[in-house]
């Protein structure tokens, strides 16, 4: 699923906007054993009730794809003839004998201190086609040109459930105030999918979205356990290989690495498709050349990067910090937005190298000082 079909299926998570019809999962204790179980109808809920379970849902299609957002892809074999793929599309077809086999793989594969809640749902969306410029047509029109145009999916959000904080509360029958203790609050999710994933405007079996709130925890028992695929690695997992692959070809000079940097992030920028940019061997090959990495270097580098990668690409924003540039010596640490790092030098003086910044507007704990 590219940026632009998710944010169409993230806007139906509104209560005029979705066909869900009912909300269910189970509740669970930090000992794996299920408190109870949920099947509510949203038409009978508080707008506001409603509002706040589809707000969980909607979250599992939030984040950054390659970080929080990562493509299960399922093998032919798998979608041909699998328990596993079976039982999604079991869960997509809203069909309830499905469910406690599905809880039950959560539980025994979700790793949580804390209770949690298996929040679980079903829409049909009625996609219209759209034409040039986008527009929509009307769905008689639609249905002419196309056999399926509903996309129906499943979504499941995991939500940690925790006591709330002791606070003051008023209590009308005594007309006086005291310490109250809320009941315990579900919080946004921590893990989650959505099956099947969204593509071309249609569905696709073969592939799902998962969703990881922290992408250093990308839970993946519950992937192996509920997709029998494995993931490579997290983003901290890239980023620590990316790094390696540098020291080893001893790419490691600062202005080389601030040029990667701003490089990388200028091939981002200029990209407008929907698809994340990915960069592979070759790419990040091309770009160290032009920061002025020598030959020798660069295929020890080409070498150690295929060692971690493979032939795979990368999602840039996993193997460098684009959002800050921050420079560390010692116990001393230069931190500078990074549309400005250029004005941050290493320069050698009386034998001994410096990191040098311009002495301009200084302040010293919010006072201007001159130097």
């Amino acid at each position: 699923m590219n940026k632009k079909e998710i944010s169409e299926i993230r806007k139906r998570f509104k209560p005029d906007k979705s066909n869900i019809g009912h909300v269910y999962g189970c509740y669970v204790n930090g000992n794996k054993e299920v408190i109870s179980y949920l099947d509510e109808s949203l038409a009978l809920m508080p707008e506001e009730e409603k509002k706040q379970y589809l707000d969980f849902l909607k979250k599992v299609l939030s984040g950054a794809q390659g970080r929080n957002l990562s493509d299960i892809v399922f093998t032919s074999a798998q979608v041909a003839d699998s328990d596993e793929h079976r039982l999604l599309m079991s869960l997509r077809d809203d069909k309830p004998e499905a469910r406690q086999e599905f809880f039950q793989t959560v539980i025994e594969n979700y790793e949580s201190e804390d209770n949690f809640l298996i929040l679980c749902a079903n829409d049909a969306y009625d996609v219209p086609y759209r034409g040039h410029g986008d527009v929509d047509k009307s769905a008689e029109h639609y249905a002419e040109e196309h056999d399926d145009q509903v996309f129906r999916y499943f979504v499941c959000a995991i939500c940690p459930v925790k006591d709330g904080k002791l606070a003051l509360g008023y209590f009308s029958g005594e007309n006086e105030f005291h310490n109250s203790l809320a009941k315990q609050l579900v919080c946004a999710p921590e893990a989650g999918f959505l099956f099947p994933a969204f593509d071309n405007r249609s569905a696709n079996i073969y592939n799902a979205l998962f969703y990881s709130r922290k992408p250093e925890e990308m839970h993946f028992e519950l992937i192996e356990a509920l997709f029998k695929t494995e993931m490579a690695m997290t983003p901290a997992e890239e980023r620590q290989a990316f790094e390696d692959a540098l020291a080893d070809a001893e790419i490691n000079e600062l202005e080389t690495v601030r040029g990667l940097t701003e490089r990388i992030q200028a091939q981002i920028d200029a990209n407008e498709d929907d698809e994340p940019l990915v960069l592979n061997s070759g790419d990040l090959v091309n770009i160290l050349s032009d920061c002025g990495v020598e030959d020798g270097k660069l295929d020890v580098f080409r070498d150690k990067y295929e060692e971690h990668f493979g032939k795979s690409a990368v999602n840039p924003e996993n193997i460098v910090d684009l959002r800050r540039f921050e420079v560390k010596a010692g116990d001393v640490t230069i931190t500078v937005n990074p549309e400005m790092s250029f004005q941050v030098e290493s320069r050698e003086l009386d034998g001994r190298k410096y990191i040098i910044i311009p002495a301009d507007g200084i302040e010293l704990n919010g006072f201007s000082v001159k130097v």
